[in-house]
């Protein structure tokens, strides 16, 4: 059954243990405000906690972005820099993705448009990403005299240093088109739009079949290893199985093999 939360600037869906989060100001090409930044931390808690999601997809309403960074109309009314502290804990922009909220269940990003400055947190974050053909990826703060600094160094874990500082430096003037994100690993996939999200809901079906628990800390190590060397990287990963060896997924997964069933997962609200 298929149940939803209401948010002004977002929409919520959860079907058959998939949330379909969708970035919802499509007058304003999905850009992000306060508001929404802040939408986003209570949706991420909602997909944390929630024993019936397995995984979420993430997309754009429309078919011009799925985001296109900060909102200037925030930014010029002063709503962007409310409260006044620039500690990077209290800044809201850290806090718009399943990674920075420290959600690991899995997330497909569905790229149904441009993707624009701020809006390249969602693709730096991205676990599994497909891309609609018409899709283009472009970076205009030094345009604007701003540093292009926290997207661009996320970034660098996805694609050469040299796509990187191309983009981040050209600000704008010359845009990664769809093909050449996929040659380059920053996207996964490239279908035509009217296939985009059919193919986002095949996948996260396919991964919804798995344990939620074997899911969320496979992610997690993996994420977590890229802020470490490899040695100490590989030594988290191993406590995470050792950990997981007293999981009752550990022992469902195989009994259910050996009985030809599906396997009834335990719940994941980590």
């Amino acid at each position: 059954m298929a149940k939803s939360l209401e948010f002004e600037t977002l929409l919520y869906e959860v079907e058959d243990g998939v949330v379909t989060l969708t970035l919802n100001r499509p007058e304003r090409r999905n850009s992000f405000t306060r508001q929404m930044a802040g939408e986003l931390q209570q949706a991420w808690s909602a997909i944390k906690s929630d024993p019936e999601v397995v995984c979420a997809i993430l997309t754009g309403a429309g078919d011009q972005a799925l985001c296109s960074g900060m909102d200037i109309a925030d930014v010029a009314s002063g709503e962007a820099r409310k409260g006044g502290s620039m500690k990077r804990e209290d800044v809201p922009w850290f806090k718009l993705t399943a990674v920075q909220n420290r959600c690991w269940k899995p997330v497909i990003t569905a790229v149904n448009g441009m993707v624009v400055g701020g809006g390249l947190h969602f693709i730096a974050d991205a676990d599994i990403i497909v891309c609609a053909d018409h899709a283009s990826f472009f970076d205009t703060h030094v345009k604007v005299g701003l540093i292009a600094g926290i997207e661009p160094v996320g970034l660098t874990r996805r694609i050469p240093l040299e796509a990187v500082l191309r983009m981040a430096l050209l600000g704008g003037s010359e845009r990664m088109n769809a093909q050449r994100a996929l040659e380059l690993g920053l996207v996964g996939e490239v279908l035509p739009l009217a296939e985009l999200m059919p193919r986002a809901r095949e996948l996260a079906g396919m991964i919804s079949q798995h344990s939620p628990t074997a899911l969320a800390r496979s992610k997690q190590v993996i994420w977590e290893s890229l802020d470490r060397g490899l040695d100490e990287g590989i030594d988290e990963a191993w406590n995470a199985i050792v950990e997981h060896a007293d999981h009752p997924d550990l022992v469902e997964g195989s009994v259910a093999y050996v009985e030809k069933r599906k396997p009834r997962w335990a719940p994941y609200t980590g």
